[in-house]
């Protein structure tokens, strides 16, 4: 039975995406719209701002210099907007994910990143050539920012072999290069350079599956869909640990859950009940609460991914026992304070999929979700930078809304406006390069309409502009009430 949204597709398109796992696929797409770009790095006045602090909205002025929110107004900005009734918030992250790993993914979704808020992200295992492909493609301004991560263990018998392989077999296994295979704690010794190269960026990739089965290893139909036993986990964690890298766990079950804390990993990046490929009672994924306070205790990090369970498209009974039982795994955790991140495993979305699926589960309230998917995923994906918040210091990198996402998640659907590190990112290539000439000096007065008044503030409220276009006009037809200068 299938563990993976991958092996739900059949035909041409499980071809495809095959090979997008396992390297540059030749499937020839259409290409996308007209890419972002990124201005300079512009210098911003933004007057009336209100916006989301990991709690609530909070209002003021804010200014923008050298990429960076500051304390100060500057002397002389690029661009100077009153806000009126719009909401800024921090960008999204996506601590789960596999789409960007090749050149092929980067080529059909990295602009639906950008599209859907989405700047932060965590590919979790990547083929180290078809990565370095698409570094310099991250590498850049406007794109987002990805961690990728290229060990990747399992056994012998393990997932993902049978979504990577076309023929998944043991001889076929052995000569795949992608994927680190790992039977027993004595192999690791030997397997340990290879995944110590690979673990360049900080943190390998470990596959456990239904281990509390072991009658499943013997049914040629469970090929490739298994993983590590436990006490080979728990050496390889070890050995990682000394090494000071980290050590991302998938698992399925409950039980699984129990055996990756148990094994001391870092992260979890699976919610078990994410899917339920044997058909096994909804029990099985429920983590007790002593289990969801020894995460805590551990300080292990847990990654949400509830977005894929309707890709494996149970029985609706089914399907609601599941989000039963997430919402209890959920409230558990939540309860012993454990850290949780925003991850949907969705190959064909993003981020914004994962926000949506927790928020219509119910699970969390809506400021808790927010913080989670704006400022305690990036910075868990990049530690050393100071993102998520509007403090002077923090990178100047946000999305315009038309309204408040605490009141109405809707309005995370189309940003009126992206900005990243203060750089302007625009589809239309005019407007990113002409940003950075314009500039006002902040202690002019602002210029009064000609005739009465009465009339001058008439025309003020006519001349009442949009933000910056970061689309083009034909795809967002929404009024904005920003005044840009």
């Amino acid at each position: 039975m299938p563990v993976s949204f991958f092996s739900l597709l059949r035909g041409p398109l499980l071809l495809a995406l095959a090979a997008v796992a396992a390297g540059p696929a030749t499937a020839q797409s259409p290409p996308p719209e007209a890419p972002y770009e990124a201005s300079a790095p512009l210098t911003w006045e933004l007057k009336g701002a209100r916006w989301f602090d990991g709690r609530q909205i909070q209002r003021g002025n804010l200014y923008i210099e050298g990429g960076v929110f500051v304390a100060k107004k500057p002397a002389k900005v690029n661009r100077k907007m009153d806000l009126r009734g719009q909401v800024l918030i921090p960008p999204l992250a996506e601590a789960h994910n596999h789409n960007l790993q090749t050149a092929w993914g980067w080529q059909q979704f990295a602009q639906r990143y950008l599209d859907e808020g989405v700047f932060y992200a965590a590919m979790l295992c990547g083929d180290p050539t078809s990565v370095a492909e698409v570094r310099p493609l991250a590498d850049q301004p406007a794109a987002p920012d990805v961690n990728f991560v290229t060990a990747c263990v399992t056994s012998s018998d393990g997932y993902p072999l049978a979504t990577l392989l076309k023929d998944a077999t043991p001889d076929t296994a052995r000569q795949q290069q992608q994927l680190v295979l790992l039977d027993t704690p004595e192999q690791l010794d030997a397997q340990w350079p290879a995944i110590r190269e690979r673990a360049a960026g900080g943190m390998i990739r470990a596959v456990l599956a239904h281990h509390e089965r072991p009658e499943l290893r013997g049914r040629p139909e469970m090929f490739g869909r298994l993983g590590l036993s436990p006490e080979t986990l728990s050496a390889l964690t070890r050995r990682a640990h000394a090494d000071q890298l980290k050590v991302a766990a998938h698992v399925e079950s409950a039980a699984d859950f129990d055996a990756a804390l148990a094994a001391g990993v870092d992260w979890i990046v699976h919610l078990p009940g994410y899917a339920n490929p044997l058909g096994d009672p909804p029990e099985r994924f429920l983590i007790s609460q002593e289990s969801a306070e020894q995460a805590a205790r551990q300080g292990t990090v847990i990654v949400t991914t509830v977005a894929a369970t309707e890709l494996f498209q149970p029985a609706p009974e089914m399907l609601a026992a599941l989000r039963t039982v997430q919402r209890q795994n959920l409230a558990r955790l939540q309860m012993a304070h454990a850290k949780l991140l925003i991850g949907s495993d969705v190959f064909m979305g993003t981020a914004l999929a994962e926000v949506k699926a927790l928020d219509q589960l119910g699970a969390l309230p809506r400021p808790e979700l927010l913080r989670l998917a704006t400022r305690d995923t990036p910075r868990a994906l990049f530690p050393q930078r100071r993102l998520g918040c509007f403090e002077p210091g923090c990178e100047a990198s946000f999305l315009l809304l038309l309204g408040d996402p605490l009141e109405d998640l809707s309005h995370l659907d189309q940003p009126l406006l992206r900005v990243k590190q203060g750089r302007l990112l625009t589809q239309l290539a005019q407007v990113a390069a002409a940003s950075s000439l314009a500039s006002a000096s902040t202690a002019e007065p602002p210029k009064k309409a000609a005739g009465s008044k009465k009339a001058g503030k008439a025309g003020s409220k006519k001349q009442a502009a949009k933000p910056p276009a970061s689309k083009p006009a034909a795809k967002s037809a929404r009024p904005a009430s920003a005044k840009a200068r």
